[in-house]
């Protein structure tokens, strides 16, 4: 059973949806960050990386060879490098490693390819500092995973070297809105529905086909791409992307873990530091990118 704690998030994605009342402690998505305890132990510095703001996460005694490259989710509509940074915060907490959370220009201004190619300069831009891809882990929530997939393809187009490993949370990948969890969850997402998915995929998408390998992770070639962890709420009605992502990648001989938490909303890791279900799932993530850095 879900813990009390849990139903936060859920309740505070139908305040968004209804509007908020006057004494809800969240009235947008710039709040977001308000379901996320400060981890402490944890030093931040807000940084301009590849000409975007970002945020370097630093816990204390982490090793600064090893860094979690972080991008946030919110439907290329929404989210920040400010409003994840506490979630992110956690897992590098956890893992013992650094982070480096970057932004990109959200809707109208960030449609394909310019979130991507902001993105994919912030990668570049991390290897030219001198960290090994081997020392580099992507993470990243919700819409973010189109830019994990997407920058590791141009990476590869442009020769250049692919990171350890890659943890989508709660991905969404598919810009054609066709997964059957779309209807079978609907009753039980407390956030999206299948008309709000497809009209932010047509925002973002700007004209070009949902099919494009570098919108759509169901459409790309992953072989080569190292280790994939992924984890999902079970009332998800993304839940049918997660599974159909994990199932691509084993077929292009990628290594992949699919974790389905029952009764979790979207991106409940946002709840870390005060939902247990969130923080066993940091705990997982962290354990499980670990060794892949070499530690």
């Amino acid at each position: 059973m879900a813990s009390a704690q849990s139903a936060a998030v859920a309740a505070i994605y139908r305040t968004w949806l209804a509007g908020p009342g006057e004494g809800d402690p969240i009235h947008d998505q710039r709040q977001w960050d308000v379901l996320t305890s400060e981890p402490g132990g944890v030093d931040y510095q807000e940084a301009e990386f590849a000409g975007s703001t970002a945020w370097w996460v630093t816990p204390h005694g982490s090793d600064r060879d090893r860094v979690l490259f972080c991008v946030h989710g919110g439907g290329f509509v929404s989210g920040s490098v400010h409003t994840h940074r506490r979630m992110f915060a956690h897992l590098a907490k956890a893992a013992g490693v650094c982070a480096l959370v970057v932004g990109y220009p959200l809707l109208p201004q960030g449609a394909h390819p310019v979130a991507l190619d902001t993105v994919f300069a912030s990668y570049k831009a991390l290897l030219d500092t001198g960290v090994r891809p081997e020392h580099i882990a992507l993470a990243g929530d919700s819409a973010a995973a189109v830019a994990l997939f997407g920058l590791q393809l141009r990476a590869r187009d442009e020769g250049l070297p692919l990171p350890a490993a890659t943890m989508p949370i709660s991905p969404w990948v598919d810009m054609e809105v066709t997964g059957a969890t779309m209807e079978t969850n609907r009753e039980v997402e407390a956030l999206f529905n299948q008309p709000w998915v497809a009209q932010m995929a047509a925002g973002y998408l700007d004209g070009t086909s949902p099919r494009d390998p570098y919108v759509n992770a169901l459409y790309a070639d992953l072989t080569g791409f190292g280790p994939v962890y992924i984890q999902v709420g079970g009332h998800e009605v993304l839940l049918d992307d997660s599974r159909r992502l994990a199932e691509h990648a084993e077929k292009a001989g990628v290594e992949v873990r699919l974790d389905v938490f029952p009764e979790m909303q979207h991106t409940f890791q946002m709840m870390a530091g005060r939902a247990p279900e969130a923080d066993d799932a940091i705990a997982r993530l962290a354990a499980w990118v670990r060794p892949l850095l070499g530690l």
